[in-house]
C-alpha cells in the first residue's frame, strides 16, 4: 500500500499546507467558519468571484467521448481509423514507476479538462493568459465495470487538500516535492503524470488510460449532437458568465452550452460543489444523445461529433485506435443507463474555509467499492445444464478463521451477509499455533447439492476461483453469528464451511455505491430541473 493518502484532518492543524499558487487569492477576507448547512456535507466552500472563470467542462466531453467508444460503435471504425490523427498522444505510464496497485478487468480512466489558453481558439477565453501554462478545475474517475455494462464517474473536487506523491515537472525537469496540497496543483506542478499517480496512491485504484480535453472544440461537440437541453430553476443573468436565459427548458448550443457550465455564482449556492453536481446532470443528457441510436446510426452525425469530439483531445499513448475498438468490442451493452455519478464524500477544511478535506470513512468505502469491482460473469457453455441458478439467500454458511489475525472470521461473515448469504456460525479453524495455508470451501459428504451450493460461495471469493471439497472440518471453536443485519437459518440444505487460510486473498465486493452516499448519485433517472 501507497503511505500518500488524503491529508487528514488533525494533521492539517498540527501541519498547515502550503496554499498554493492563487490560494492567497482566494482566501477569505476574515477568519470566521463558514456557516453551517444542516445537510449531510455541510456548506461547500466558496470562492470570490474570478472574471477569468474556467470551463471545468472538457473533461466532461472526454467522458462522453469515452461512452461513444465503448458503446458498441463498431461500424465507426474508419471514422476512428481517419480521426485518429487528430487526437495527441502522450507516453505517461513510464513516468509513473512500479508500484502502482494491481489490475482488476475493470477499466479505468482518469479525465481532466485544461483551461489551457494556447491556440487561436482557446485566447478569446483569456488571452493573457496564454503562455502561462495549463491548469486543470475538473479531474473525474470513469471507471467501467468489467463486464463492461455499468459505469461510475467519480468527480474529486479540485478545491481538496490531498496528500501528493513525489513528482517531475514535464517540462523544467525539476522535482516536485511530496507533500499537502489541493489536488489540482498536481496537474499545474507536475503534469497528467503527477495527477494519474496521485490519484492512484490516494484510492489504490489502477487506472488504464486518460483523456484530456480543452474547451477549443466544446461548443462544435455541442453542435454536434444538436444541442443539449436544460433546465433552469429561476431566471438566470450572469454577466461574468454571459449567460441570460429564463427559467424553465431551454435547448442550448455553442456559446450558451459553454456559458450554462460555466455558470458558478448565478446558480446554486456558488460553490465548485454544486457546479460538480449540475455538470453532472449536465453530462448524463450529452451522454444520453452521444449513445443513441440516432446518433450511432447516422454516419454523417457520428463523423461530426467525433471530429468535433477530437480535434481538442489527448490521450495516453496505449490508448490508440486498436485499443479503441478492443474497448467497443467489450461492452456493447454499456449505455447512458448504465451510467452513474458521484462526488468523492468531502467536508469543509478546519484548516482553510476555501478548501475541503475528504470525508472519511465514507471516501475510503467508496474507493473500496470501486477496486474491488473485479467481477467478470462468464457466458454459459453451449451445452451446460439449464439447472436453476442458486441464490445467494439459499446459501447458509459457517466461516472459520484459519489465520492467526483476530476476528477475521467476523468481518468476512460481514460481508458475505452483506450480499445475501446466510452466515450462521463463526468461529477458529483449529487451536495450534500456525496458518491453516490454503483456503478451502467445504461441504457435507452427504450434500448431494453440497458443491453446488459452495460454488455460489466461490464466484465471490477474489483469487483464483476455489473448487469445493467434500467433507467438513470439525472447528476449535465456534459461536453463533450476531449482525446489525438480521440473517435466519434455513430449516433444511446445505451448510458450507469458509476455512480461511493463509493465502486468503478477500471477498469480491460488486461495484456499489455505498449506500450512504446515495442522496448524492447523479444518473439518467435524476429529474434535470430540481
Amino acid at each position: 500500500m501507497s503511505d500518500h493518502r488524503q491529508v487528514a484532518v488533525k494533521d492539517r492543524r498540527a501541519e498547515p499546507a502550503s496554499p498554493g499558487r492563487r490560494a492567497s487569492r482566494r482566501a477569505g477576507k476574515d477568519g470566521a467558519p463558514p456557516p453551517v448547512d444542516p445537510g449531510e456535507y455541510g456548506t461547500p466552500p466558496r470562492e470570490p468571484r474570478r472574471k477569468t472563470g474556467r470551463l471545468g467542462v472538457g473533461g466532461w466531453i472526454s467522458v462522453a467521448l469515452t461512452g461513444v467508444l465503448v458503446a458498441g460503435t463498431l461500424g465507426a471504425y474508419k471514422v476512428y481509423y481517419d480521426l485518429t490523427g487528430n487526437i495527441k498522444r502522450e507516453d505517461v505510464e513510464n513516468q509513473l514507476g512500479a508500484n502502482r496497485p494491481p489490475e482488476t478487468g475493470a477499466l479505468n480512466v482518469l479525465v481532466v479538462g485544461s483551461d489551457s489558453r494556447e491556440g487561436a481558439a482557446n485566447k478569446k477565453y483569456g488571452q493573457h493568459l496564454q503562455g502561462t501554462g495549463e491548469r486543470t478545475d475538473t479531474i473525474m474517475l470513469l471507471h467501467v465495470s468489467p463486464n463492461r455494462d455499468r459505469a461510475t464517474l467519480l468527480s474529486f473536487p479540485r478545491d481538496s487538500m490531498i496528500q501528493a506523491p513525489t513528482c517531475r515537472n514535464p517540462k523544467t525537469k525539476a522535482v516536485v516535492p511530496s507533500g499537502p496540497k489541493m489536488i489540482n496543483a498536481t496537474f499545474n506542478d507536475g503534469g497528467i503524470a503527477c495527477t494519474w499517480a496521485t490519484i492512484e496512491s490516494l484510492t489504490q485504484i489502477h487506472i488504464n488510460h486518460f483523456i484530456k480535453v480543452d474547451f477549443a472544440g466544446f461548443k462544435g461537440i455541442i453542435d454536434a449532437l444538436g444541442g443539449i437541453e436544460i433546465c433552469l430553476p429561476k431566471d438566470v443573468a450572469d454577466k461574468d458568465a454571459k449567460l441570460t436565459l429564463s427559467k424553465g427548458k431551454h435547448l442550448v448550443k455553442g456559446e450558451t452550452a459553454l456559458a450554462y457550465v460555466r455558470a458558478r455564482h448565478s446558480l446554486g449556492d456558488g460553490s465548485d460543489i454544486d457546479r460538480i453536481k449540475r455538470q453532472q446532470v449536465f453530462l448524463q443528457q450529452v451522454m444520453k444523445k452521444a449513445t443513441s441510436s440516432e446518433l450511432l446510426t447516422d454516419f454523417g452525425k457520428l463523423t461530426a461529433f467525433l471530429k468535433a469530439a477530437t480535434s481538442s483531445m489527448t490521450m495516453d499513448s496505449k490508448l490508440d485506435t486498436t485499443r479503441m475498438l478492443e474497448i467497443a468490442k467489450s461492452a456493447p451493452s454499456l449505455t447512458a443507463k448504465g451510467l452513474q455519478a458521484v462526488t468523492v464524500p468531502w467536508m469543509p477544511d478546519p484548516a482553510d474555509k476555501n478548501r475541503v478535506v475528504w470525508r472519511e470513512p465514507a471516501a475510503g468505502e467508496l474507493f473500496e467499492s470501486i477496486r474491488s469491482d473485479i467481477e467478470v460473469t462468464k457466458s454459459p457453455a453451449p451445452n451446460a445444464s439449464a439447472a436453476p441458478a442458486i441464490k445467494h439467500e439459499q446459501v447458509q454458511v459457517q466461516v472459520f478463521n484459519g489465520t492467526g489475525t483476530p476476528g477475521r472470521a467476523k468481518e468476512v461473515a460481514d460481508k458475505l451477509v452483506a450480499q445475501g448469504f446466510r452466515v450462521t456460525q463463526v468461529g477458529n479453524a483449529k487451536p495450534a499455533i500456525g496458518d491453516v495455508p490454503v483456503t478451502a470451501l467445504r461441504y457435507g459428504k452427504k450434500d448431494a447439492e453440497g458443491a453446488a451450493y459452495a460454488d455460489a460461495v466461490a464466484a465471490r471469493l477474489s483469487g483464483d476461483k476455489l473448487a469445493p471439497v467434500a467433507g467438513k472440518i470439525r472447528p476449535a471453536s465456534t459461536e453463533n453469528y450476531a449482525s446489525s443485519i438480521p440473517v435466519t437459518p434455513l430449516p433444511t440444505g446445505p451448510v458450507v464451511q469458509l476455512v480461511i487460510g493463509a493465502d486468503w486473498k478477500g471477498v469480491r465486493v460488486p461495484t456499489k455505491i455505498p449506500d450512504a452516499l446515495k442522496d448524492s448519485i447523479i444518473d439518467s433517472k435524476t429529474n434535470p430541473c430540481q
